[in-house]
């Protein structure tokens, strides 16, 4: 088992970011989603949300090391090669989850600046990324949960994708950044 990315298939830190990341990611929308079944203010439906901003945080340390790990490694490359617009498709829904990743703990953490709230992160107390400011929060808010939206558009396309090019089209783009031992039984 590489640790690295090879020209035939990603390496097991890659691997292992990539699953970690859809965990987290799937932790992240769970306890968003969750808190609406409590009533405002109640311990758990605080807690939900603390959860949210740390994990949300988390996405963001993740996939900065995602990103330092994909651009000083080689891709591995797709057996057989799709045709160009298909490389074009993969490359821009990498670079809109890419920016989804980072871009949505970045305005969550604006969101909670911007209300004066504290940014808490496992027991630390993160700085506020800028002042009080009421008239901005109601915007970055929007922003933050219409993205959200978007996401799992994204990660449900992402997948989609993938599951396409592994039973229609037959390569080994799902191939790749399945666990070494997973393999062979996806063939």
């Amino acid at each position: 088992m590489n640790l690295r990315n090879s020209l035939e298939r990603y390496g097991s830190v890659q691997i292992a970011l990539h699953w970690a990341m859809l965990l987290l990611l799937a932790a992240v929308y769970a306890c968003i989603e969750l808190k609406g079944f409590f009533a405002k203010g109640s311990d758990i439906r605080e807690a939900l949300k603390t959860w949210h901003f740390m994990l949300g945080l988390t996405v963001l340390a993740l996939a900065t090391i995602r990103l330092v790990v994909h651009l000083i490694g080689p891709s591995p490359r797709i057996h057989p090669a799709p045709p160009r617009w298909q490389e074009l498709a993969g490359k821009l829904m990498h670079f809109a989850l890419y920016v989804f990743m980072i871009g949505m703990p970045i305005v969550g953490w604006l969101v909670l600046s911007s209300e004066g709230k504290a940014i808490p992160f496992f027991g630390l107390q993160l700085p506020p990324l800028m002042g009080v400011n009421a008239d901005l929060t109601d915007q970055l808010e929007e922003v933050h949960e219409t993205v959200g939206e978007i996401g799992y558009f994204l990660v449900g396309l992402h997948a989609a994708a993938a599951l396409a090019h592994h039973y229609l089209l037959h390569d080994d783009t799902l191939r790749r950044m399945l666990p070494q031992r997973m393999q062979s039984r996806s063939r």
